[in-house]
């Protein structure tokens, strides 16, 4: 039996263009993207947006990129944490059209990091003020979806962004009081 192909064996291949790369790749890191939506997502099996649901839906999101420039596996996985916030945003698009703005969307957010249910105006208001931010600080919002919407540990964080643990700590800090002054919440609760 041949031996996988290392992770950036699959990035090389993604990027000329192979037309099967996207599913060798996707099924290497398949494990540690269900674990982020689990993260993601706490909560029971039989909610609408589950965590193989999350997952598969980020993957289809990958897939339909046009042209993927991955250059590492950290990349990877920042990249695949901006296609979980996409994903979470459209949930929450769809859950408020349907309800017009009543009910909450099937999703919790990992409890050290967030201690209740998100709302879809709430996921909708964080996602337009991460847009602002990211025309200020777009390595801050890359942490922020690590952090939240993928659920990265800082250490974890750090990694894939290959930054010490240090700077994460700090980008994190102020992305996320600046993200409170706009949203007007109080993060002091959340300060891990």
């Amino acid at each position: 039996m041949a031996a996988a192909p290392a992770i950036t064996e699959l990035l090389d291949a993604l990027n000329r263009g192979e037309p099967d790369a996207v599913d060798a790749l996707f099924a290497r890191v398949y494990d540690e993207l269900r674990r982020l939506a689990r993260a993601v997502r706490r909560g029971s099996a039989n909610e609408t947006l589950n965590t193989t649901a999350l997952v598969h839906e980020a993957y289809l999101k990958l897939l339909g990129s046009q042209q993927l420039d991955v250059q590492s596996r950290q990349h990877f996985m920042r990249v695949a944490a901006r296609a979980m916030r996409q994903v979470l945003v459209t949930a929450a698009e769809h859950h408020l059209a349907q309800k017009r703005g009543g009910g909450q969307v099937p999703l919790v957010f990992d409890e050290t990091l967030h201690s209740k249910r998100v709302l879809p105006a709430d996921v909708m208001a964080l996602d337009q003020a991460l847009q602002q931010l990211e025309a200020r600080d777009p390595r801050q919002v890359q942490v922020v979806e690590c952090r939240f919407f993928a659920g990265y540990s800082i250490p974890e964080t750090a990694e894939i962004m290959n930054l010490s643990v240090a700077t994460v700590n700090r980008e994190w800090r102020m992305a996320r009081a600046w993200l409170a002054s706009i949203l007007h919440t109080d993060d002091a609760s959340h300060a891990s």
